[in-house]
Formats: C-alpha cells, sequence, structure tokens
C-alpha cells in the first residue's frame, strides 16, 4: 500500500488521500475465467494485479467503466489515472477533506 506522512498512513493510489482503503482488482475477477484473459494474462497477475484506493475513487471506476474495459484497456494503475473521467473524479475527490463521500447518481 501507498504511505504518506510521519505515521505511514496507507493512501488511495488514485486520490491519495489518507482514507480506510478496498483492494481494487485491475484485471477483474468476473473475468479471470474468460478465454482471452487467462491467454494474456498469468495466473500470478491476476492474483496480484491490486491496488489500493478509497471507497469513493472504487465505486467511481465501476461506475465508469465495463468490467470488459478494466481488463482490456485500464488494467495498470498509470491507465486508470490516464482516464479523463478518473481524472476529473480524482481532482475533485482529493480536495475533500478524510471522511467526505460523495452522493452517488441514482441508477
Amino acid at each position: 500500500m501507498t504511505t504518506d506522512g510521519p505515521a505511514d498512513t496507507p493512501v488511495c493510489a488514485l486520490c491519495g488521500r489518507p482514507e480506510r482503503l478496498t483492494r481494487h482488482h485491475l484485471i477483474p475477477r468476473a473475468r479471470h475465467r474468460n478465454r482471452r484473459t487467462r491467454r494474456q494474462f498469468s495466473l500470478a497477475e491476476l492474483q496480484t494485479r491490486v491496488i489500493p484506493v478509497c471507497r469513493p475513487c472504487h465505486n467511481h471506476i465501476h461506475r465508469t467503466l465495463t468490467e470488459k474495459d478494466l481488463e482490456r484497456d485500464y488494467n495498470t494503475l498509470e491507465a486508470l489515472r490516464a482516464h479523463p473521467e478518473i481524472q476529473r473524479f480524482t481532482r475533485w475527490i482529493a480536495a475533500r477533506p478524510v471522511g467526505f463521500k460523495p452522493k452517488s447518481p441514482q441508477r
């Protein structure tokens, strides 16, 4: 996990806020049994490509991108950070205080 500051508090890999973190699988677990996925990635990669993210960032990732898109195009931290909608959200949430929970859109 990423750390920042003297207390080595874990921070979100996307927004950098010191929050309680969740594990985001860069290659979605639902896609692990897919033939194309198994050809493209080793079993070790499937199990270890995980990043620590706060709940708001995690929710936004899954609201913005499909599992297929995540597997195919956004399976690295750098690729996720480069996505314009993810960038916009992480800049916005980074300016909010620790513990802030954005309202999620109605479905």
